[in-house]
């Protein structure tokens, strides 16, 4: 059963700690949208996450209700890692604030709600935000919290705009809907992949390629930086998406293959962790994870260990990379020992070059 959260409670009378200060993203563009929105009284401001699949289409569906409606509205991008301030936010004439695929950090949202005065409306799909969300007597009226860790941030407002359009009828007496007919098939097609990638189910046909076709775009989901954003959104087509997806890993594996020419023998800590095949690919950084797990098969096939070492030059500092296909392989252990860190398939550590030569006699 999905664990879905809608927690609506009582205002809150105790005062809230002053909210910290950080790195923001507040861009002039976003200040100054931010202002005006001010002086014009407007009623509804949307935040969305940047940069995040889930988030921008959240916004296009924000987006698309408001205009459906005529209803003004401001919709910016919130980047967790240069976040705008709650006092940034709390502008002259808001009654209604939407979080999209995210709530903030811990007490972002209750301080919204609390001094702006506003309704505040947020939605997410993450485990890790459980633990932000308040309790019930700590936790404004004013606050709705939308949490279902099975169905995506981006399919659950499709979904509530879908709904509160439709309890919205037109003057001649029709109901207008969020997606039209000719694009509702193909925008939901999306959203399916999009919440195959955010719950981590990879259950559909392609959904890594399509991940990969559509990972381009991410730093073109800002829709002040990128004012054609929301139309560019509504042409996204799956099929488009991951045929550049699997473009692109032929590519990579064509460049990995043509590498695998070049490899040598690595003796793991001097031969304390067992060999493997190694080869340096200083030009080629960006297809370490191709290289690696090619060079783990082989490896193996060559009666080694299961792993791959890839290694190059970063900053002038060498750089080992190891990759396993191998689930009974644990990579870090190697890494943890020399200082760096990373999965069992997956992990990397600088290595001093007199003692990196000494892996290789």
């Amino acid at each position: 059963m999905a664990l879905s959260l809608l927690l609506k409670w009582r205002t809150l009378t105790t005062a809230l700690p002053p909210w910290p200060r950080a790195r923001s993203f507040r861009s002039d563009a976003s200040l100054e949208a931010i202002v005006k929105a001010s002086q014009d009284k407007l009623h509804t401001l949307v935040l969305y996450n940047y940069p995040s699949f889930s988030g921008a289409f959240s916004a296009l569906f924000a987006h698309l209700f408001h205009s459906r409606l005529n209803l003004p509205s401001l919709i910016l991008p919130f980047s967790s890692v240069e976040p705008l301030r709650v006092e940034d936010l709390c502008t002259e004439g808001l009654e209604r604030l939407y979080l999209l695929d995210f709530f903030g950090p811990k007490g972002f949202a209750e301080q919204l709600s609390r001094r702006a005065s506003v309704e505040v409306i947020g939605f997410d799909h993450r485990n890790s935000v459980i633990a932000k969300i308040p309790c019930e007597e700590d936790c404004p009226a004013n606050l709705t919290f939308h949490l279902n860790v099975e169905k995506s941030s981006s399919m659950a407002v499709y979904e509530y705009f879908s709904a509160k359009l439709a309890e919205t009828q037109h003057f001649d007496g029709m109901i207008k809907s969020l997606l039209e007919p000719k694009d509702r098939d193909r925008v939901e097609m999306i959203l399916k992949y999009i919440e195959d990638i955010d719950l981590r189910q990879w259950n559909l046909p392609d959904t890594k390629a399509f991940s990969i076709g559509l990972n381009e775009w991410r730093s073109k989901f800002n829709c002040l930086t990128n004012p054609y954003m929301f139309e560019q959104l509504m042409e996204f087509d799956s099929t488009d998406l991951i045929a550049k997806g699997n473009s692109y890993v032929s590519t990579q594996e064509n460049g990995a293959e043509k590498l695998l020419d070049k490899v040598f023998k690595v003796r793991l800590g001097r031969g304390f962790y067992g060999e493997c095949l190694g080869v340096r690919v200083d030009i080629n950084t960006n297809l370490v994870d191709e290289i690696g797990k090619k060079l783990s098969v082989r490896s193996a096939a060559t009666g080694l260990r299961p792993i791959g070492a890839v290694i190059y030059m970063q900053r002038n500092n060498l750089k080992m990379c190891l990759r396993s296909t191998d689930s009974s392989v644990d990579t870090s252990e190697v890494a943890k020992a020399y200082g760096g860190g990373g999965s069992s398939s997956s992990s990397s550590f600088i290595i001093r070059m007199d003692e990196y030569n000494q892996w290789l006699l």
